[in-house]
């Protein structure tokens, strides 16, 4: 008995051994917050001390328990309100042995919570990410962070939940001739907390590198070195506005001058909303008190999403009417246009209100096609990749895209355009 005794405890203290040091520092700030218990939160998290070690997922549940043998508390099974869905996800790795995490709780998650509070639990919950070794032997990780149910007034992270831009007009794509000057411009923004909404409206023009989803974040979205590295378009307005405490409401913020917006070459254009990061003692995060950096990371008008651009249309493409209403019509390429050697290929269409998908196909023959692209209903844009030219073995490519509704069925399509490699004869 006394040999079994002794070889169990040899085996464990060999095991703990084994455990890398950084595991017991792993760390986040906040480590609680107070989130609406009526509908969506968004706060910025900080984690350190992840040497050795790579995050997972991250769920919410009602109840945590011990993770033995892993290290930390987990969820309890049977309380779990949900998961962090994969396009919410917006962590990145963070200074020396750091994790940038935005926590996007949805209004279902909420509710849940409500409803077991309700029920006579425990009126928080926790949302708990896993934290797995990498390139060393050794338990997982849990790191809980409490989420304390509010009203979701002013102690609640001031966060942006919904923009929705839109020219004040009934045109669902906004088509104008050159030099006409275009309606005014408004977005409706949701948000949670209080705090200052700071910005300014930008222009990508026609052939300017579009911008990633990377770059429609809000700044507060990202982690500190990424700030100030988003590109930057042509500056038509700004703005500086204090939002006072909400749950949920909603603000409508007056767009640029609509004589200062870009109309003058043809083509398709972007406008953009940028978001600066504002001081937010509730949402706040601390780089030193985790080890992931010093001072305080400000998170005011965090969003657990990209604000898509405001497209509009200059110029009628060979003389074809303006698009109508709700209608899916190409806008670019142009019929039969020449794509030059080293220059960019942009595919642009109308958007529908009835789609939740586009599908962009192009074709090099009848019997050969050679990309198909699926693309979410907040974009109508696609560069081609620099492969595609490589493609048209017969000198062009032909190209169409079709609106997929939200049964999976094809609800509309355009007609078929032809591009053409080299440059137009002399």
């Amino acid at each position: 008995m006394k040999t079994y005794i002794y070889r169990l405890a040899t085996g464990l203290l060999l095991a703990l051994l084994m455990i890398p040091s950084a595991l017991a520092q792993i760390s986040v700030n906040p480590s609680g917050v107070n989130v609406n218990a009526n509908g969506a939160t968004v706060v910025f998290l900080t984690y350190g001390g992840l040497e050795g070690y790579v995050p997972t997922e991250a769920q919410w549940c009602g109840e945590i328990q011990d993770a033995f043998p892993d290290v930390g508390q987990r969820c309890q099974p049977g309380t779990l309100f949900g998961q962090l869905p994969l396009r919410s996800n917006f962590g990145r790795t963070s200074g020396t042995g750091g994790f940038t995490d935005i926590m996007s709780i949805p209004a279902s998650v909420a509710r849940r919570a409500y409803q077991s509070a309700r029920d006579g639990d425990d009126s928080r919950f926790y949302y708990v990410r896993r934290f797995v070794p990498d390139t060393v032997n050794g338990p997982d990780v849990y790191v809980a962070v409490t989420c304390r149910l509010t009203g979701g007034g002013a102690r609640t992270p001031f966060a942006l939940l919904d923009v929705q831009m839109r020219f004040q007009t009934d045109a669902t794509i906004q088509s104008v001739a050159a030099g006409e000057t275009l309606p005014p411009v408004e977005a409706e923004i949701s948000y949670n907390g209080t705090g200052t909404l700071r910005g300014r409206w930008e222009v990508v023009l026609p052939g300017e590198e579009p911008p990633t989803e990377r770059d429609l974040l809000t700044e507060a979205t990202l982690p500190v070195e990424e700030r100030g590295l988003q590109r930057r378009y042509t500056e038509v307005g700004s703005f500086s506005l204090f939002l006072p405490p909400s749950t949920g409401a909603r603000f409508v913020l007056r767009g640029p001058n609509p004589d200062d917006i870009p109309n003058e070459v043809e083509g398709l254009y972007q406008l953009l909303l940028r978001i600066e990061a504002t001081d937010d003692k509730e949402g706040d995060s601390n780089l030193a008190s985790v080890g992931a950096g010093e001072g305080v990371v400000h998170t005011g008008a965090v969003a657990g999403f990209p604000i898509p651009p405001l497209r509009y249309f200059v110029g009628q493409a060979s003389g074809h009417a303006a698009p109508v209403r709700g209608k899916l019509y190409a806008l670019l390429p142009e019929p039969d246009m020449h794509w030059a050697d080293e220059t960019a290929l942009d595919f642009s269409w109308t958007e529908t209100p009835l789609a939740s998908l586009y599908r962009l196909e192009v074709w090099a023959s009848d019997t050969e096609r050679v990309l198909a692209a699926v693309l979410p209903a907040s974009l109508a844009s696609y560069r081609a990749p620099a492969w595609l030219r490589d493609k048209a073995t017969e000198g062009h490519l032909r190209w169409r895209v079709a609106a997929i509704g939200y049964e999976g069925q094809e609800i509309a399509r355009t007609d078929w355009r032809m591009v053409r490699l080299g440059m137009p004869a002399p």
